[in-house]
């Protein structure tokens, strides 16, 4: 399992970097578009119910799939009229996101029922646009500010989940949400809170970044408590798929990536974070 896990590592490690290198942004906006109807598609799997959902969980990722291609083509040509404007996205599609999951998917982990029915229409809903917001402002980021921007944020949940893993594995006693994820720990979640806001910190120094950019805003001392939330949220992003997993009755959202799960089980803390992070950075398109 150990060497399963290194090698679909090493090969993501390596398409991430191909495309990013690519003097052509059109190929690491179409791998976040991937990623985001991949992760659309294993949502779908949680929340809908069985059958006949396994064609309707796979037509509504393939059209969203479609559709975030066509306005990558259309922003990547400069074309930003009618429905490839993204001031949409910024004043309706975003704040309507971040309502949800602030409201609505911070409320179901605190409340815990693991033991809900899995079929739910409204997260299934939901899964849409908090998979295209997060593409929408990812890929917008990218090509208005450069693969540094990008990184510097998904860096953020990085750092919080490695800081995480390591202090719950050290430290961990006491249970975070022991009805939704067994295995989270309040010192885990501690270490990735604190791991986001030195994270922001240390990548303020230099220009190009998320963290420059929020501090740009915000000043030092305002923007360490921004990366804490950002942290917290991040944490909210995880135990949500958790919990979807928990009523649907499995261990991994898909087993797209080997020896890691499904794509949705690696990007489950960017969907929250990517509406909020603009949201809370004023950094626009």
């Amino acid at each position: 399992m150990l060497g399963q896990r290194i090698v679909t590592a090493v090969i993501l490690l390596a398409v991430l970097a191909a495309a990013m290198m690519s003097a052509n942004p059109w190929w690491f906006v179409a791998l976040l578009a991937l990623a985001a109807a991949c992760a659309n598609w294993e949502w779908l799997r949680l929340t809908l119910p069985q059958p006949p959902s396994p064609l309707i969980a796979a037509g509504i990722p393939v059209l969203l799939f479609a559709a975030m291609l066509a306005l990558a083509s259309a922003w990547l040509a400069g074309n930003r009229a009618g429905l490839a404007d993204p001031d949409w996205i910024l004043r309706y599609a975003t704040p309507l996101v971040v309502v949800v999951w602030l409201f609505g998917a911070t409320a179901a982990v605190v409340r815990g029922r693991s033991d809900a029915a899995p079929a739910s229409l409204g997260w299934s809903l939901f899964s849409v646009p908090a998979a295209f917001v997060a593409w929408a402002v990812l890929a917008q980021w990218y090509m208005a500010r450069g693969p540094v921007f990008v990184v510097s944020l998904l860096a953020l949940v990085w750092v919080a989940d490695i800081a995480a893993y390591f202090a719950g594995r050290a430290f961990g006693k006491r249970k975070l949400a022991p009805r939704v994820s067994p295995g989270k720990t309040v010192a885990g979640a501690v270490a990735g809170v604190l791991g986001a806001v030195i994270w922001i910190g240390l990548s303020s120094l230099w220009d190009g970044t998320y963290g420059h950019a929020l501090v740009a805003r915000w000043t030092f001392w305002l923007a360490l408590p921004i990366a804490a939330l950002l942290g917290v949220l991040s944490i909210i992003g995880d135990l949500f798929e958790s919990l979807l997993k928990r009523r649907a009755g499995r261990k991994d959202s898909s087993a797209l990536l080997p020896g890691h799960g499904g794509v949705y089980d690696r990007i489950d803390a960017i969907l929250p974070v990517a509406p909020f992070a603009l949201i809370l950075s004023g950094v626009l398109f």
